[in-house]
């Protein structure tokens, strides 16, 4: 197997003998693409794409017989030459695909790379851009135009991921990833759809790196915290862009926590001295600004959902900082309580944005409820799930409420916020008990549901009398419950007219049903039997949700065990010690001749 640190002759690489070359023929970006999207990079795994590049390369290697010896290693040029065939190729550029996965899986470490790994790093890096230096050289002489065309934007977009890790030479990085941006755009002209669609990705991947050197340069008037929206794309071309804009937008963040002193909740005042606590607040911020900004009402709920797990995971690390802070901290009472109220109140901020995010799954599962076609995939939302997720929401509710209302001194604006996680809840309750209702309308239990129904409208009508009471009232949660009323009437009136159809129609059902029942039945397996079930107390024949037919008893019947007579074993017998009867048996009386013959 080739070592990963082969040497390159580079002064003897590339043959000035033209005549005679054979051209090969390499799609190199949906050769790659293909590799990388079936061996771990669809997950970000590049430790496992790197592995297979291993592989790949060690068959390679044994299928061209080109080993560099047994036991003693001799190493052997890669020259224009020695291209025979199109596996050569593949042999160099997948060599470059390995350097570069090792180097990513170490840009990817959950911590981050350390300086040594950085170091290490950055040589697998420059690996990377020999070999594809080399795979472009080699495409000229024996590859056909468009595979040379390939080879100068892969080797180009190679030495500008070089560049852009190590921070230096942003305008020479620039241009290498313009040169390949302006390859692929060319290329993506032609050929089938499949090429021109994987190119149009490599363009869109390319143009966040060309925005950021074109920031980093100064040529670009676009601020820094407003670059977190070009990296929103998801590709391997994409992960030392976006762990460059994360340090990027720390760094930013870092300048912003500078003035930030004091962070203010409910009509309180709390010190800041802390200054990763104060960057982690900062970025918890900037996210909520996504999702209550003016372009929040065109984002899709997925990456809603995103952005608030990032803004749980932000407020959390604000919170292990608090308490490191209070562990350590020393006798002064005033900073304990400082540092409390602030733990207090990053945790109801939290808990205020955990129903903010409940309410949008309640959202999401409302719509896919009301769809009357669904694609195959899409799961189809009971109403047990809603029932599930208002259960949620009322504790959530609730736990707030405990949270806000805990302390000696409560301030008037802690005591209107508890008011109104009360109305909330109130709106909550009715909801749950409407979706309840619906589960057992599903379900054909009428009674039931219109009871539910009844109540659901009372706990509606409540609710919105306290709504429209309040001071500050939610305008869009009294126009859902005032929704929330109106069905509720609605479908208790469809409740009692169907169930007093099924009554009226309960003789009839119940006498087909009856005259059905057999003794063996067609289905044993789905069928009951009521003879097993005498001592159950729901109703095998009248009810309507009831599909199966049940069967009166298994025909023919089960082999059973019968008791029989008992076998007796004398188990004394042979262990008794008889006495000898030998002196009452009868003795035979022998002649004189007899007795000779002994």
């Amino acid at each position: 197997m080739a070592k990963a640190n082969m040497e390159i002759d580079d002064q003897n690489s590339v043959t000035t003998d033209q005549t005679n070359i054979p051209k090969f023929s390499v799609n190199v970006l949906q050769l790659l693409k293909s590799a990388q999207m079936q061996h771990g990079l669809r997950f970000g795994d590049y430790l496992r794409y790197r592995r297979y590049c291993t592989a790949r390369l060690r068959r390679l290697y044994k299928s061209l017989k080109f080993t560099h010896g047994r036991g003693k290693y001799t190493k052997k040029a890669i020259a224009a030459s020695t291209v025979t065939e199109v596996r050569f190729l593949h042999l160099v550029l997948y060599t470059a695909e390995r350097a570069w996965s090792h180097a990513m899986e170490k840009k990817t470490l959950p911590d981050g790379p350390n300086a040594r790994q950085r170091s290490y790093l950055i040589g697998r890096l420059r690996k990377a851009v020999k070999w594809a230096t080399l795979f472009q050289e080699l495409c000229a002489f024996k590859g056909d135009s468009r595979t040379s065309l390939e080879a100068e934007a892969y080797a180009a977009y190679m030495k500008g991921n070089l560049l852009f890790e190590q921070d230096q030479h942003w305008e020479i990085a620039l241009k290498c990833f313009k040169s390949s941006r302006a390859v692929y755009e060319e290329l993506g002209k032609y050929g089938d759809l499949e090429n021109q669609v994987l190119c149009r990705e490599r363009v869109e991947e390319l143009e966040p790196s060309i925005r950021y050197c074109l920031h980093k340069i100064g040529e670009s008037n676009l601020p820094t915290s407003e670059l977190v929206h070009i990296g929103e794309m998801e590709g391997p071309a994409l992960d030392l862009f976006k762990a460059k804009l994360e340090a990027a937008m720390a760094e930013a963040r870092s300048q912003q926590a500078a003035s930030m002193t004091e962070f203010y909740w409910l009509g309180h005042r709390f010190p800041i001295s802390n200054a990763k606590t104060r960057v982690s607040i900062l970025k918890a911020q900037e996210l909520e600004k996504d999702i209550n900004g003016p372009a929040a009402d065109s984002l899709p709920a997925e990456k809603k959902l995103v952005l608030f797990d990032r803004i749980f995971s932000a407020y959390n690390e604000a919170r292990s900082y608090i308490r490191n802070d209070l562990v350590t901290t020393g006798n002064s009472e005033k900073m304990k309580d400082d540092l409390s109220g602030l733990d207090k109140a990053i945790g109801a901020i939290l808990g205020q944005r955990t129903i903010e995010r409940n309410q949008l799954l309640v959202k999401i599962a409302k719509s896919k409820l009301s769809k009357l076609h669904v694609d195959k995939n899409e799961k189809i939302t009971k109403p047990e799930e809603l029932v599930r997720l208002y259960d949620l929401l009322l504790q959530n509710t609730a736990d707030l409420s405990d949270l806000v209302s805990s302390g000696r001194d409560r301030k008037p604006e802690e005591v209107a916020f508890a008011e109104e996680c009360e109305l909330k809840s109130s709106a909550f309750r009715a909801e749950r008990c409407f979706y309840l209702a619906r589960s057992y309308s599903l379900a054909g239990k009428r009674t039931e549901a219109y009871i539910l129904y009844g109540k659901a409208r009372s706990l509606a009508d409540t609710a919105l009398k306290k709504l429209q009471s309040s001071n500050n009232a939610d305008e869009v949660m009294i126009k859902e419950l005032k929704m929330l009323y109106q069905e509720c009437r609605s479908n208790s009136c469809i409740e009692h007219a169907t169930g007093i159809m099924e009554e009226n129609k309960a003789p009839e059902n119940l006498s087909k049903k009856i005259s059905s029942i057999s003794l063996t039945g067609n289905d044993k397996k789905l069928e009951k039997l009521l003879m097993e079930n005498l001592d159950s107390y729901e109703s095998a024949v009248g009810d309507p949700a009831t599909k199966s037919i049940p069967r009166i008893e298994a025909f023919p019947p089960a082999f059973q065990a019968v008791p029989r007579n008992p076998i007796v074993i004398d188990l004394a017998y042979n262990a008794i010690d008889f006495p000898s009867l030998e002196n009452r048996m009868k003795k035979d009386k022998k002649g004189f001749i007899s007795r000779l013959w002994r």
